[in-house]
């Protein structure tokens, strides 16, 4: 029963550490002057199937690959 315990507490305290590095990893969102600001541009794409939605992602500069607000 004990041998369970530890397993369990070992289990939690592995996915409470790697919660923190997996959010680190996603981009940030940012705005519009500081995509230019940083030396990128903004892509404005088109989403879906003729919906109107759109994404806006900032390309080149510090903020590469990030979403834009």
């Amino acid at each position: 029963m004990r041998t369970l315990s530890y397993a369990l507490l070992a289990a939690l305290v592995a996915i409470a550490l790697a919660a923190p590095a997996a959010a680190a990893a996603l981009p940030a969102p940012v705005t519009a002057s500081q995509c230019v600001a940083s030396g990128g541009m903004i892509v404005i794409s088109a989403v879906g199937d003729g919906s109107p939605s759109f994404s806006k992602r900032c390309v080149g500069g510090i903020h590469d690959g990030e979403t834009v607000l």
